[in-house]
């Protein structure tokens, strides 16, 4: 499903990610763990060109993520082109991201409607099943300032699945809800690795990845240190620098 080659990003001077190699199969869940700092953000970001690579290949489902390629060269895409490929890729971002002038139906069924020209009526209603999915049926005419934090995110989760995207990466989704909303957001996460949707998940939540990762990833200063089955990992890490990093998020 994704494979990333020899992926290098700077912002001026700080080289953020250094190289990175990672293969994720199709209907698995990765979940990527790491110190604020480490290029996890940058990483899921650079999956679907929200930032511009300085070196290598990213492909999901074989194609080339943002660029084409001629000879050895790389050139850019057209936004038109880019925005295309970004409609296969679902994003969910920490503080949601929703349109507030918006109703929580017309936010799941604004993308497919402008971007992808889908019926509207049919869209309306495959988006009012989604927020059945992910537990806001009744909320369909409410407004983001009406939704607690937890339902906003769930929100935007099934906006995400609303273009029916070949996977979904979250990037902490749960970091800026409070403690007492954070299961029910992870309780949609869980629903959807059950149904075997393809997420790369930057979070935390070592409960989540033990449960629900197939692939657990640890990175720390811009490289992948480690990655395998969550039972290895985030019982038995062959590095220091993870056991480290475990010790004070599980103490």
């Amino acid at each position: 499903m994704i494979e990333l080659t020899g992926v290098h990003k700077s912002f001026g001077t700080l080289e953020v990610l250094r190289g990175i190699d990672l293969t994720v199969e199709s209907g698995t869940v990765t979940v990527i763990l790491g110190p604020s700092g480490s290029g996890k953000s940058t990483l899921l970001r650079s999956i679907n060109h929200l930032e511009k690579i300085d070196r290598g290949r990213v492909r999901v489902d074989g194609e080339l993520i943002g660029y084409r390629q001629a000879g050895d060269k790389l050139h850019e895409l057209g936004e038109r082109q880019i925005l295309k490929q970004r409609a296969k890729i679902g994003f969910v971002f920490q503080n949601f991201n929703l349109f507030p002038h918006l109703t929580a139906l017309e936010n799941v069924a604004e993308a497919p409607i402008s971007a992808l020209r889908k019926n509207k009526s049919e869209t309306y209603e495959r988006a009012r099943a989604l927020l059945g999915r992910v537990g806001l049926a009744d909320k369909a005419d409410v407004y983001p300032r009406q939704l607690s934090g937890g339902q906003q995110q769930r929100v935007a989760i099934a906006r995400a699945l609303a273009l029916e995207p070949r996977l979904i990466l979250f990037d902490e989704p749960t970091s800026a809800l409070d403690p007492e909303l954070v299961g029910e957001v992870l309780d949609v996460l869980r629903d959807l690795a059950a149904a075997g949707t393809t997420m790369i998940v930057v979070t935390h939540e070592i409960g989540f990845a033990r449960e629900a990762a197939d692939t657990v990833i640890f990175m720390d200063e811009g490289r992948i240190v480690e990655q395998g089955p969550p039972a290895r990992v985030l019982d038995n890490p062959r590095h220091d620098r993870t056991r480290t990093f475990l010790s004070k998020v599980l103490s």
